[in-house]
């Protein structure tokens, strides 16, 4: 398809289209780049874009074709946003880390959930701090599409929310993490979160209360798109498993 004549609507049948056999051809990367010099100037659109990329790649990393999805993806990337050496493109904000104790690592979060617009997907341990659940709470009250994967264990723990969310209608899976024999239990450890396939925060932060008064804690804010695939696909193992 020529890229010029390609619409609004038409960019995203033709990603699929794309994806179909796993593989970005050199004259789908030259139609793609075409219909975004002439239609995807801003940076909000090519954000969408991004977004649309990543939610196709999100719903087939589930296939036994998994691999050749993320290679797809990393071409999908490359002509979207290309990465002229030495440089950065304009709409990923650099990334930042962040620390705790104190109040760093847990603005980032709400402001993360605050201005997620279609989908977030979160796959934390535990979350007991009020501040973030209800924050995750509004974005499904506004339509984001949410996803949360945490440990079984701690959903039955005093002050653990998972029960809320279930109730508001937000989609939870609770892991049981087993040893091969069965003899002994680990736990869904991970503290990661994906907003809208755009930005990725992970850390050791507990989404807990504690985590920001008393606890030294990480997190880090990226829009690296090889972390974005990695975790994003590794949410897709976990929520499908």
């Amino acid at each position: 398809m020529d890229g010029h004549t390609m619409d609004r609507t038409e960019i995203e049948r033709f990603l699929a289209q794309s994806l179909a056999d796993r593989k970005l051809s050199g004259g789908e990367k030259q139609a793609l780049a075409a219909w975004l010099a002439e239609h995807a100037k801003s940076d909000q659109r090519k954000g969408e874009i991004r977004h649309a990329a990543f939610e196709l790649a999100r719903i087939a990393v589930a296939d036994p074709d998994a691999s050749h999805v993320v290679a797809w993806l990393e071409d999908a990337m490359k002509a979207i946003v290309p990465i002229q050496p030495g440089s950065a493109p304009r709409e990923m904000s650099p990334d930042s880390a962040y620390f705790s104790p104190g109040e760093e690592c847990l603005q980032r979060i709400l402001r993360r959930l605050h201005s997620v617009k279609r989908a977030a997907d979160l796959c934390v341990f535990t979350i007991t701090d009020d501040r973030i659940s209800r924050a995750i709470v509004d974005a499904h009250r506004r339509g984001v599409a949410l996803r949360i994967i945490s440990d079984a264990e701690k959903a039955n723990d005093l002050g653990s929310d998972m029960q809320q969310f279930q109730q508001e209608g937000i989609a939870v899976r609770l892991m049981r993490v087993m040893s091969a024999d069965s003899r002994s239990s680990g736990h869904m450890h991970h503290k990661f979160a994906l907003f809208d396939g755009l930005r990725l925060i992970n850390g050791s932060y507990n989404w807990t209360r504690g985590a920001a008064a008393i606890n030294y804690e990480n997190l880090i804010d990226s829009a690296d798109p090889g972390l974005l695939q990695r975790f994003a696909a590794e949410f897709e193992r976990l929520w499908n498993g």
